[in-house]
Order: C-alpha cells, then sequence, then structure tokens
C-alpha cells in the first residue's frame, strides 16, 4: 500500500464524503484552511486541542479539521526549525545551537538559563507562526473553496438530485 492509496483513504475520501453528505465546500475549505494553519502551530503535541477549540468556536468541520491536522503533522515538524528562525529574526535574537552535542554543552553548563533560552525562543516562534499563518490560511481558503465547489458539482451532475 503506497501513499497515494493512504493519502486517498484517510483524507481524499473523508473529504469526498463529506462533500456528499451535504457539507458546503466553503466550510470544508474554511476548516481544512484553519486545520492546515493550527495543525503546523509551532509547539508539538498542542495541535489536537487547538483545532478541537476552532472547530467549536467557529463552528468548523471537526473531521475535517483533524484529518487536515494529523496529516500536517510531517509538515509541523519541518517547519519547526523556520519558525524558530523566523522568530529570532523578528526579534534580533542570537540563534539558539540545534546540534545534539551543542544542546547538551549548553544544558550542562547552564541548565535553568537554557530552559529559559529554549522558553523565549518558543515564544518567537510562536509570533513568528502568527505572523505567517493568517494570510497563508486565507490563500489555502480561496484555493480550496472553488476547488471543492467544482467537485461538488461534479457529484450533483453524475448522482442526479438527492
Amino acid at each position: 500500500m503506497g501513499a497515494g492509496s493512504f493519502v486517498r483513504r484517510r483524507v481524499i475520501s473523508p473529504i469526498m464524503d463529506l462533500l456528499k453528505q451535504g457539507v458546503t465546500p466553503e466550510k470544508i475549505a474554511l476548516s481544512m484552511a484553519v486545520g492546515g494553519a493550527l495543525g503546523v502551530f509551532p509547539v508539538l503535541g498542542s495541535t489536537t486541542i487547538l483545532c478541537t477549540l476552532a472547530a467549536f468556536l467557529f463552528r468548523l468541520n471537526m473531521p475535517a479539521i483533524q484529518i487536515v491536522n494529523y496529516v500536517m503533522f510531517p509538515l509541523q515538524l519541518l517547519l519547526l526549525i523556520p519558525f524558530i528562525r523566523f522568530g529570532e529574526w523578528i526579534f534580533h535574537a542570537a540563534p539558539i545551537p540545534f546540534s545534539a552535542s551543542e544542546m547538551a554543552a549548553m544544558f550542562r553548563s547552564d541548565f535553568q538559563g537554557s530552559m529559559g533560552l529554549l522558553w523565549v525562543t518558543g515564544l518567537q516562534a510562536i509570533v513568528a507562526w502568527c505572523a505567517f499563518m493568517p494570510p497563508a490560511a486565507v490563500l489555502v481558503y480561496l484555493v480550496l473553496a472553488p476547488g471543492l465547489r467544482r467537485i461538488q458539482a461534479r457529484f450533483r451532475r453524475t448522482d442526479g438530485p438527492s
């Protein structure tokens, strides 16, 4: 079983099922855009809770937002360092070392100071995420909504009136 069948089974089919059930393309697109944006939030372990809260607060589709959230995990890991570096750039902060030996030496020399530095670095990454993600999410929504409308129209033409 390849990656294509995994994506089809775990992402595409559930989204198509939602369209067939009558969930609007706009609601699915918004759920996917928010799920994608929150899915790359630079605090590991926080995204499921954030997506659940967003779904309740904004009345988004819970399955769509969580599907996208889970699919985003590899991208969250890939974007963690760029968000950290972008945050350092925003705040003109010295770059934190990422090699194992440098981090070990940093913690050995000043454990409490190193924990504080990691805390500040995390906050800077969150600020970077806040600067980058809203426009990215809007762009994703603007691309997804028309595409999902076309897919829904195609379903209606082939399935007939429901």
